[in-house]
């Protein structure tokens, strides 16, 4: 059994009120826990898309907060919003611990497509300058966004290279473009700030990483992951991938339960890392 609470308010940034859902193991205990961002180009998606994993991962003793964030539209960029909403995402839950079984020592972050973007940025860059300070009124805004390891899956960690493949993949809905506000050419600062691979250095390898993707990813280039995770071990993080042949894109939203998923092959990968690294 798990208890599942809907719609739980972790905060308002200017006037948005932000939700999450909540997935705990019935059983009494203090666990390790997840928070999940999910994809959809800083456009669009919900919280919904980990309905699957929220269960299946308290059914096995970890617990699951997954989170609505700012989204970009026509004329309104959503960076650093976005960020600063899984920011507090983090803190609420650390903040929280004891109401939703937490142990505020082992939390982690995961993310799928531009949730994993956003989930290794908050891990890597959560409580640097240039994100930290913004929402002072938030009651937890004292607590750290450190994490002890981060998931993504077929995730952006390059921006300007995410924007060079959007160019072919979807040369009319430049999803970089919105999320920053512009492109490379008028502002390549906003570019690094927003890549988690610019803050891969030997003063953040504190944070495990396990990297997910498959081999057909029209999507998100595969390279991507493969560059990342080669930066991460050149700066001596602890960091793994698992890589599955044949298969692209827009998988995290299904039951890791049924074989025929993407979700079923990533599982028992995820299982064994998070009970290494937390």
């Amino acid at each position: 059994m798990t208890d599942i609470r809907r719609a739980i308010v972790f905060g308002n940034h200017d006037g948005v009120v932000l939700l999450a859902d909540a997935y705990i193991p019935s059983a009494p205990g203090s666990f390790p826990a997840l928070v999940a961002v999910h994809g959809g180009g800083w456009q669009q998606g919900s919280r919904d898309i980990y309905r699957f994993w929220g269960p299946f991962l308290a059914e096995r003793g970890y617990v699951l907060l997954a989170i609505d964030y700012r989204v970009a539209a026509p004329g309104r960029k959503c960076f650093p919003d976005a960020v600063h909403d899984v920011r507090a995402a983090v803190q609420f839950l650390r903040s929280q611990a004891a109401a939703f079984k937490v142990d505020p020592a082992r939390i982690a972050l995961i993310g799928d497509s531009a949730g994993a973007h956003l989930a290794s940025l908050v891990a890597l860059a959560g409580d640097s300058p240039i994100f930290s300070g913004v929402y002072r009124n938030d009651t937890y805004a004292g607590e750290s966004t450190k994490v002890k390891a981060a998931i993504g899956v077929y995730g952006i960690y390059d921006m300007v290279r995410q924007w060079n493949s959007d160019q072919v993949s979807r040369p009319r809905n430049q999803i970089t473009e919105q999320f920053l506000g512009g492109a490379p050419m008028d502002d390549r600062r906003v570019f690094f700030d927003a890549s988690p691979m610019s803050y891969v250095t030997m003063a953040n390898n504190k944070t495990a990483f396990l990297l997910a993707y498959g081999t057909e990813d029209d999507i998100v280039d595969r390279g991507q992951s493969d560059d990342f995770l080669l930066a991460l071990k050149q700066a001596k993080f602890y960091a793994r991938n698992a890589v599955f042949p044949g298969w692209g894109h827009y998988w995290m939203a299904t039951d890791p339960k049924d074989p025929a998923t993407g979700s079923f092959l990533l599982a028992p990968r995820l299982l064994r890392f998070l009970n290494d690294m937390l």
